[in-house]
């Protein structure tokens, strides 16, 4: 009930501390304030009880109400009424370059690579809730899955619907999965212009070379995030298909070409990363998630409801009160 309430002057409530101090006064002179005729007797007066001599003291309770009223009002209570809007200043859109070869099948992440990627960009889709987020799938070439959208449910349908498939062609074209990624950014008008490019091997195929794609991301002022996925070592990754269509497992040298990657990354104004189990991957995420802040602008609005005017007109009213009955009914107390 009063948690909108405040006082912008309370102290002046330490004048409160007159109050008592007025009626210790008021009781030392009480004896003082009216006249005084002393008789042997009083035999000779009839006695009656003078019921205007009873309610005199009342003209000083008066006053000491209408001095606290006063004081509460110079205490300047209100209601304060606080609405807040907020307001995206500067947005980020984002896009996601993810690699779909069949070596993102590798069980080196749990449940297998492509799946703790899935997992983590899904997290990290939903804490970018002002930004535009698009999706880029390549393997042995590339396409758009997903344009820049704010519309977060789209993105994370598109994102949960990536697998590997053989629709795509076999290989890793690092340099066409990133000139996709700068051509759905190149038009846009936002602020910062953001590529996270993901991969877990080395550039093998595409007729577009990396630092071609590079150099178009930087005449677009487009920075890029690299990851390399992948453990140190060995990992279980797909090494054949059985006749049933199922991939046959078997340990593989894991092989990232993190020169690439690095090279990338420093020339577009970005940072590179190395996620060698599920732990990292989020942590880069997390850390990139960081890094890139959209500036929000809150505005608060604020309603106050002054509450001193009924007290001081309550003062003034007392007070006025008090001279009328001073004046008429106890004139012949004065």
């Amino acid at each position: 009930m009063f948690n909108n309430f405040e006082f912008v002057n309370p102290q002046f409530f330490w004048l409160l501390l007159l109050l008592p101090a007025l009626v210790v006064w008021h009781l030392l002179k009480k004896n003082k304030q009216t006249a005084e005729l002393q008789i042997s007797s009083l035999k000779g007066f009839k006695t009656s009880s003078n019921w205007l001599a009873k309610l005199h003291p009342f003209m000083f309770i008066l006053r000491l109400l209408a001095l606290a009223a006063l004081i509460v009002a110079m205490a300047r209570p209100r209601n304060v009424d606080e609405s807040t809007r907020i307001k995206t200043t500067s947005g980020i859109d984002i896009v996601m370059a993810i690699d779909v070869s069949a070596s993102m099948l590798a069980r080196d992440l749990k449940p297998n690579r492509l799946e703790a990627l899935k997992d983590v960009a899904a997290r990290f889709i939903n804490e970018r809730p002002n930004d535009r987020i698009g999706l880029v799938e390549y393997a042995g070439e590339s396409y758009t899955k997903t344009p820049l959208t704010s519309d977060k449910s789209i993105v994370l349908s598109s994102l949960k619907d990536i697998k590997y498939n053989t629709i795509i062609e076999g290989g890793t074209a690092i340099g066409m999965g990133l000139a996709t990624a700068v051509n759905r950014l190149k038009e846009s008008r936002a602020k910062s212009k953001v590529i996270i490019l993901l991969t877990d091997g080395v550039n093998n195929t595409g007729f577009i070379d990396p630092r071609t794609a590079s150099e178009l991301a930087v005449e677009f002022g487009i920075k890029t995030y690299t990851i390399g996925l992948g453990t140190n070592g060995l990992a279980l990754s797909p090494i054949a298909i059985r006749p049933n269509g199922d991939f046959q497992y078997g340990n593989v040298q894991v092989e990232i070409d993190e020169e690439l990657l690095k090279e990338i990354a420093q020339t577009t104004g970005g940072k590179y990363f190395r996620a060698t189990n599920n732990t990292k991957l989020k942590e880069i995420y997390d850390e990139i998630n960081k890094l890139e802040k959209t500036e929000i602008e809150e505005f608060k609005y604020q309603n106050y409801d002054e509450k001193f005017r009924p007290l001081a007109l309550l003062a003034l009213g007392l007070l006025g009160l008090e001279l009328l009955l001073r004046y008429t009914l106890f004139k012949s107390f004065v």
